[in-house]
């Protein structure tokens, strides 16, 4: 009895031993198990993945190929318009090369005029000095050429007395002679002394424009020209003076531009002040309108260097 009570515990144990190496089997078997779902979960999930950039990839291809199309298209309009703006590049050079002709044509026909009126000019300065008609017309005929700016320096060749300007720009505008009005010309002390060395024509004629444009404007009252020289700058100065209607302060920087009538009810062609100021600086002075100058009328200056 004892001996079957061994035994069967020795099955026992030996079964229980099984049981348990089993078990541990099983346990083992269901870690591998997991850990073998597990990998494959990870390998889903990379599969799942590189599916999700492939199909961003495929995406961002798509969008680039719709960029690059595009682009192209983008490209062919610029090459188009590159073509259109040359083309219009090359008539507006073709354009400019005519006008370039044809401007160097004028200004070759403009001094063949220029040639061809000179001596008639001379002959009527000849003759205007016993005419003041002729003189006047002679200056009209400079006037055509001394419009324009730029032109070069005037030839000075007289030597005369400071006043003797004035009292040629006197006579050729005959302001002496008006009756409306009363002129008034004050040369001082220094200035009936003082030499000048200049083109006595041109300067003349300068002068006259501005005793014109006072003479012009001023319907009644007075106009001044005063004669004096700044011996510390070397200049003989002429200012005229009037009462006129004067010029407004917005006008001040246009009465100089060229064809500029501030009042259309006068006759002229507003070339006048234009003229003066550019024989003035073609004689290495100037003309200048005196924006200090209390009124009422306006003054305007000319200085010529001595």
């Amino acid at each position: 009895m004892v001996y079957i009570l061994i035994v069967l515990l020795v099955v026992i144990a030996g079964m229980g031993v099984a049981i348990h190496f089993q078990l541990k089997a099983s346990h083992r078997q269901a870690e591998e198990q997991q850990q073998l779902l597990a990998d494959y979960q990870r390998r889903v999930d990379e599969q799942q993945k590189l599916l999700d950039d492939y199909r961003a990839l495929e995406k961002n291809f798509d969008n680039i190929g719709e960029g690059y199309e595009q682009a192209l298209l983008a490209f062919d309009k610029m090459e188009e318009d590159k073509q259109q703006a040359k083309s219009v590049n090359d008539a507006l050079q073709q354009r400019c090369d005519a006008l370039q002709q044809e401007l160097t044509a004028l200004r070759d026909a403009d001094g063949h005029r220029r040639e061809a009126l000179l001596p008639l000019r001379r002959q009527l300065q000849e003759l205007g000095r016993d005419d003041v008609r002729l003189a006047r017309l002679a200056g009209v005929l400079g006037d055509v050429d001394d419009v324009l700016p730029g032109q070069a320096p005037l030839e000075r060749t007289d030597n005369v007395l400071v006043g003797r300007v004035a009292d040629e720009a006197v006579r050729l505008s005959g302001i002496d002679k008006a009756s409306y009005l009363r002129f008034d010309c004050q040369t001082a002390a220094d200035a009936a002394a003082t030499m000048l060395y200049t083109n006595l024509e041109a300067a003349a004629r300068a002068l006259t424009h501005l005793l014109d444009n006072a003479l012009k404007f001023t319907t009644e009252g007075t106009v001044t020209l005063r004669v004096g020289v700044d011996m510390d700058r070397m200049l003989a100065v002429y200012a005229v003076e009037d009462t006129g209607s004067g010029i407004a302060v917005e006008d001040a920087a246009r009465v100089f531009e060229p064809y500029v009538k501030l009042n259309q009810y006068f006759d002229g062609q507003g070339i006048g002040l234009t003229v003066a100021r550019n024989i003035a600086q073609r004689l290495g002075g100037d003309v200048v309108l005196d924006a200090a100058y209390a009124g009422p009328g306006s003054r305007f200056v000319l200085t010529l260097p001595i």
